[in-house]
């Protein structure tokens, strides 16, 4: 399907699912219907399953959207709780239109909660309350992310139970995709990669046929270390590489060293818990002119976790000052990170929202686009996770490796499976909508827009 006939579907109002390899042009397409919403004076809802491609289309997440926040299920307590917060209600209540981006990391019962509240808080039984809702991804990306968690009392009344598929609860085996029932539209235009071998390469990858001579051509960029390009953003799948090259990066800058303590209050296995899931260190060392990531988002929407900077000097009461690469001038207060229990924080971290950045996790680059990186895949242990970082570029020659291991090169069979059923469905939504008469495509257009209280 190309990005035009996606955009035609999408201006009907129909519910869709937009994927399609990276570099096929899924954020443009999303980008382009949000335009058109915008000229007829409807405000889409913008958000993304991490808060690394929430920067991407300047949103938020869906989990601070919706207001589940980190919650992995519901009780009847919570729902009313959320349809009772004035914010989050009031932007539920206020939506037309629902935009999940990276969807392929949202959990199936994260997306069935979602969908809940949406439901709940709009009084309406339709799926997701009637919204429209268009999600974006590629589930030959990286999967899910799922924290092991305590049994729930079992006394009280859950909405949900996570959906049985313990090594990939994708998003499309929830409920509450079955119910929404998503238009498949499967773009097969490329956008990214300007090298026809390295195209060649990542889509065998993709649909699991790499050969020798694809992967000939991958160890082609292998190099030693100290050849690695300065400067580079480099990719590793561990935090522990990250930290060590960070460090080693800062050790190079001249001039005085800022550092930062983490604070902490409330019973330390809370805290200890609050510290895994911070991703600012405890001890946090700047200097003028390093490269950062926030690690938070800002409710002000000036920045977000995962906005990429530098840090250009100090204020005057010592917090960091930092430039982020769109241009913005931000200084990076201490925030704070909390654990709630019956509506009253039991724990509470509070850290400048900031770490190192001249190296990230392949996690983290999901959904960036990259002229060269310098990357080690040895230590590749989840599938997709070499497909994601090897798409990241634009050309064979861009890429500079330093290690690679099989399962770099592996995409989860689940998704694997289900891609080929996607496609069938694209094709025949593409048929459909090709056979329909351009007047009656026209008309369910206006007639969405009158539906929205947009102006024509």
């Amino acid at each position: 399907m190309t990005q035009a006939e996606a955009l035609a579907i999408l201006k009907t109002g129909a519910n869709v699912f937009l994927t399609g390899e990276p570099g096929s042009g899924k954020t443009h397409t999303v980008n382009e219907y949000v335009a058109y919403l915008r000229a007829h004076n409807i405000e889409p809802a913008i958000t993304a399953s991490t808060g690394i491609a929430a920067t991407h289309i300047k949103g938020m997440t869906i989990h601070s959207w919706s207001g589940i926040g980190i919650k992995e299920r519901l009780s009847n307590y919570d729902l009313d709780k959320i349809a009772s917060n004035e914010k989050a209600a009031k932007r539920i209540m206020h939506a037309q239109v629902l935009i999940i981006d990276e969807v392929s990391m949202l959990s199936a019962s994260v997306f069935d909660m979602v969908e809940a509240v949406c439901r709940v808080v709009r009084r309406n039984s339709r799926p997701f309350g009637g919204l429209q809702v268009v999600l974006v991804g590629d589930f030959f990306q990286l999967p899910p992310v799922i924290k092991q968690r305590r049994p729930e009392p079992a006394e009280e009344e859950m909405l949900f139970e996570q959906a049985e598929a313990p090594k990939a609860p994708f998003a499309y085996i929830s409920s509450a995709w079955r119910t929404l029932n998503p238009i498949i539209c499967y773009l097969e235009e490329q956008h990214r990669q300007e090298d026809g071998v390295f195209l060649e390469v990542l889509s065998a990858i993709r649909a699991g046929e790499h050969t020798d001579a694809h992967v000939s051509h991958i160890k082609n960029r292998l190099i030693e270390p100290k050849k690695a390009p300065s400067g580079t953003v480099r990719l590793f799948p561990h935090n522990a590489d990250v930290d060590r090259i960070n460090d080693e990066e800062l050790k190079k800058i001249d001039g005085a060293e800022r550092s930062f303590l983490m604070r902490s209050a409330g019973p330390a296995a809370a805290v200890e818990s609050l510290k895994r899931g911070c991703l600012s260190p405890e001890r946090l060392v700047l200097r003028v002119g390093a490269s950062v990531m926030f690690t938070k988002n800002n409710p002000s929407g000036s920045f977000v976790n995962g906005t990429l900077g530098k840090v250009t000097s100090f204020a005057p009461n010592g917090s960091p000052v930092i430039k982020t690469r769109a241009g913005k001038q931000i200084v990076a207060e201490p925030m704070d990170w909390t654990l709630e229990e019956d509506g009253k924080v039991k724990a509470k971290l509070t850290q400048v929202p900031l770490r190192l950045a001249w190296a990230i996790t392949v996690h983290k680059s999901q959904g960036m686009s990259l002229d060269s990186a310098v990357m080690d895949l040895s230590q590749a242990f989840e599938y997709g996770q070499g497909y994601v970082a090897l798409s990241r570029v634009r050309a064979l020659e861009g890429l500079y490796l330093l290690g690679l291991n099989e399962r770099a090169l592996q995409v989860h069979p689940e998704a694997l499976e289900q891609d080929a059923e996607f496609r069938e469905q694209s094709d025949a939504a593409a048929g459909a909508f090709g056979r329909m008469p351009r007047r009656e495509l026209e008309e369910m257009q206006s007639r969405f827009i009158k539906a929205s209280k947009g102006i024509e």
